[in-house]
């Protein structure tokens, strides 16, 4: 045997190496593929009850909110109504309310500066002050 023979078997070993440890990679790889397959399979069984519950929950929130719409349509239709018995209320009422205070307030002005006038003129204070009462109850 020749120095190119032993080369062409060293080759030829290395080369049936490489084919085994390649034949054991694709059967771990076909394996896996299987585990996927099958992990696969089971995630669209178990999906379909998943996607029922999903679309009953959604019908569920759509029924609850076209009743939030009605809520919201009636309590808009309150508020316009409220407003406008505001603005009316005030166009009747406001103005002679207004006045009414005005006067009241006008006239006890009026009666208090009368008695500040008149207790100026008789020398005495309209109302005691605060240390003079408490002399006074001593």
């Amino acid at each position: 045997m020749s120095p190119t023979d032993i080369a062409y078997l060293i080759i030829a070993g290395t080369f049936v190496l490489g084919v085994i440890l390649l034949g054991i990679v694709l059967a771990k790889l076909g394996r896996t593929l299987d585990e996927a397959t099958i992990a696969i399979r089971k995630a669209h069984e178990n999906s379909d009850p998943l996607f029922y519950g999903a679309n009953t929950t959604l019908t569920h929130v759509n029924s609850q909110l076209e009743r939030v719409d009605g809520i919201t349509a009636n309590a808009q239709a309150v508020t316009g109504n409220v407003s406008a018995l505001t603005s009316v209320f005030t166009a009747t009422l406001g103005g002679p309310l207004v006045k009414a205070a005005a006067f009241s307030y006008g006239v006890s002005k009026a009666l208090k500066a009368r008695r500040k006038a008149k207790g100026e003129i008789e020398g005495k204070h309209s109302r005691p002050t605060r240390r003079a009462r408490k002399g006074a109850r001593k």
